[in-house]
């Protein structure tokens, strides 16, 4: 129970730790990962033999403003005839976090950070993520390198992977350089300070435009989920916050997601089993087909990427101010991604989300178990070495990062949920327009736009469906449980 002297932030901390606790996962480090995390120092190989020295680079990392547990860095080279070479360096972890090590083990229990409003809850300890293992500006780091050739038209040719000793010229953020590649804003003081740093940015943006324009052609679906981050003012939760995409977060996405199928195939071609990231076709897309009808438009009866990636940017175009509430309800349609046991030869299921079949989760090791599994794999193939892992392994690693993902993210929507209920405690009686998210045997759930959260409709459900648009009462709220409840008021499906 919260008590008078709680502050937002205390209360929600709370609520994380319990139900981290109770979906099994650890909120905080054993004494006996800290210690062995204390006795470790930074990672000292030397550039020569099979680790390139690409310090001279310009390297930098664009992730949001507090980011410390840096995964990554981007670099580009200029090449004949508009082709660009694209290097991604990956933080080195596994040259820290050793199989089989106490941190490892940790590691392997959560499987993930959860970020959620209360805070970080990170997969290693701080004194790695943060700071040996972290990418930090100004530092010297191991990295695995993937070297990607981008033609004019977007596709990828030549590629490799490799060890470097790398450093981080300038740690930039999201909002500022998306402001400064628009023209809103002049160039951030820290890309400022590196000379050569902004035609730099400017090469790989027109680069990553590329990709991103050949992704889609493929059928790759173009959404948008509004995420919110809560405010905080002196401990006490002051406002839910849109986290709206920009085109610095589409550079680096689309980045890394073309280093992740680069590496899957290097595995794929050097014969090597590996976790694989997959979406399956989607069973709902008799729903998907509903609300396409429901706008004048038509989908095939069998699921199709390109179709529907089609039928979205027509929406887009025609009816922004809805297009959200249209992403999630197809996102919630599509389901949930999961990480399977790829063997090189045999048929793969694919990402129908980004319509590739080979893919692999491999660009945030600090972050995320899969990733580190990945490097070790890529590691010991570039050594000549046998696989750290058998099948087996795989497979229940497979599982295991599959069924701690999704309770993460259960906590991390639990925790929102309640720090919503905490902002919208003082306006029951408000009416909302929402859009139905989820309808089963287990409920029916209504997301509004402002404050962007989610909560269930306890009553007159009855007949909704996922994406029809309804007026909606806030009639209870309860933050220890995360509760918000709502009753239509008008529904128009």
């Amino acid at each position: 129970m919260a008590t008078v002297r709680d502050t937002g932030m205390e209360q929600l901390q709370r609520v994380a730790r319990e139900l981290m606790r109770k979906l099994g996962l650890l909120p905080d480090f054993s004494p006996a990962v800290m210690a062995e995390a204390n006795r470790l120092a930074p990672a000292t190989t030397p550039a020569g033999g099979d680790v390139r020295d690409l310090r001279s680079l310009l390297w930098a990392s664009i992730d949001n403003d507090d980011s410390r547990d840096l995964d990554q860095l981007s670099v580009a080279e200029p090449l004949e005839g508009g082709t660009v070479k694209i290097l991604v360096a990956i933080a080195d972890v596994d040259a820290l976090v050793k199989k089989g090590s106490a941190i490892d083990g940790r590691a392997a229990n959560n499987t993930t950070s959860v970020y959620t409003a209360a805070g970080i809850f990170p997969m290693l300890p701080e004194r790695l993520s943060t700071d040996l293992t972290s990418l930090a500006e100004g530092q010297e780091r191991l990295a695995i390198v993937v070297e990607m050739v981008i033609a004019t038209e977007g596709t990828v040719g030549a590629s490799a992977l490799y060890r470097a000793l790398v450093v981080n010229r300038a740690k930039l953020a999201y909002n500022s350089v998306a402001a400064w590649l628009d023209g809103n804003a002049p160039a951030p003081p820290k890309l400022a300070a590196v000379p050569g740093l902004d035609e730099q940015l400017r090469i790989q943006d027109k680069a990553a435009q590329a990709l991103k324009r050949v992704r889609h052609s493929r059928g790759a679906l173009q959404l948008d989920t509004t995420e919110v981050r809560a405010v905080f003012d002196q401990g006490m939760l002051s406002d839910l916050l849109p986290d709206e995409r920009n085109r610095a977060k589409d550079l680096i996405e689309d980045f890394m997601i073309a280093a992740n199928m680069v590496t899957a195939r290097y595995l794929e071609a050097q014969g090597v089993p590996s976790l694989r990231r997959v979406l399956r076709t989607p069973k709902r897309w008799d729903r998907i087909m509903t609300l396409a009808a429901q706008s004048g438009e038509r989908l095939p009866a069998t699921p199709d990427p390109v179709a529907l990636d089609a039928f979205l940017t027509r929406r887009r175009a025609s009816d922004p101010t809805t297009f959200a509430d249209l992403s999630l309800a197809v996102v919630k349609l599509l389901g949930s991604g999961e990480y399977a046991l790829n063997v090189p030869g045999q048929p793969s299921e694919g990402h129908f989300g980004l319509a590739v079949k080979d893919y692999e989760h491999s660009t945030a090791p600090n972050r995320r178990f899969p990733d580190l599994i990945t490097q070790r794999l890529v590691k010991a193939a570039l050594a000549g070495r046998s696989s750290p892992y058998d099948n087996g392994e795989l497979e229940a690693l497979a599982r295991r990062c599959t069924e701690q993902e999704d309770n993460a993210a259960k906590v991390e929507r639990q925790v929102a949920k309640s720090a919503a209920a905490l902002l919208l405690g003082s306006r029951i009686g408000t009416q909302f327009q929402g859009v139905v998210t989820g309808a089963s045997d287990k409920g029916t759930w209504v997301r509004i736009a402002a404050p962007a959260v989610e909560g269930r409709v306890v009553r007159g459900a009855e007949g909704l469906d996922v994406g029809d648009r309804i007026r909606v009462e806030l009639v209870h709220t309860d933050v220890e449980r995360g509760f918000i409840d709502f009753a239509p008021v008008a529904a128009t499906p």
